[in-house]
């Protein structure tokens, strides 16, 4: 089986290191990970549940966002949110590294693991996962997300679909994106750890509102660098 590795190298304040080495399959993108045992009862599906979760539990005992989670929670739940701390991304194209606080670091393990959960809201985010872009600031998080899903569009309309090009979707998929934080957050702080995997989320659900409240208002950030472009288009 062809897979995707990503791998996170977290030099904490001490100098000791946590390593995660994380497996896609390269069709599915889905996590491939062993089974795990003993998981911690914040990861039962009832426990704090998504008011607009659609799993069963008779099918889902358990959260399968909030089991990708585990490892990192156990692992970096230790560290406070500013702690400095430095991060290592490698992929097989390139190696990324920032020196950095633990919130913004564990954000970006967290955004990864988030996308390629089995959870059905977080579809929309697993092309992203197949390309990502670790640290990703507002500016990018926009493009990122408006381009998938316009190019998702594009592969709609070759099967004959209706095709949303008001965005209005993806202020949709967003706003189900910020109830699902909401609840992960309520998970998280019955974990029993310090501040800084809450506070990883919360960085998370800053995008979620960056995109929600009017994708038009977000993208006119970024709407000047097409100037040069779409005076050509105009004038051709």
């Amino acid at each position: 089986m062809e897979t995707i590795n990503i791998g996170y190298t977290f030099t904490l304040p001490d100098k000791t290191k946590e390593i995660f080495d994380l497996r896609l399959d390269a069709k599915t993108l889905k996590l491939q990970s062993g089974i795990m045992e003993n998981l911690p009862s914040w990861t039962r599906l009832d426990f704090h549940q998504c008011p607009h979760c659609p799993l069963n539990i008779d099918l889902y005992p358990d959260c399968p966002l909030s089991v990708n989670l585990v490892s990192i929670v156990e692992r970096l739940g230790v560290l406070i949110s500013f702690d400095k701390i430095h991060v290592e991304v490698s992929t097989k194209e390139r190696t990324v590294s920032r020196s950095t606080t633990a919130q913004q670091g564990i954000s970006s393990l967290m955004g990864l693991v988030i996308a390629i959960s089995e959870c059905p809201h977080t579809d929309f985010l697993k092309p992203m996962a197949r390309f990502h872009l670790p640290f990703a600031d507002e500016e990018e998080t926009i493009w990122r997300a408006t381009s998938t899903y316009l190019l998702a569009q594009y592969f709609l309309i070759l099967k004959g679909h209706r095709i949303d090009l008001e965005l209005e979707g993806l202020t949709r998929i967003y706003h189900n994106i910020e109830k699902l934080n909401f609840s992960i957050v309520k998970r998280l702080r019955t974990a029993g750890k310090k501040d800084s995997t809450i506070n990883a989320l919360v960085h998370l659900d800053v995008f979620a509102k960056y995109i929600k409240p009017g994708v038009e208002e977000s993208l006119d950030k970024i709407r000047h660098i097409f100037t040069p472009f779409l005076h050509k288009q105009i004038g051709a």
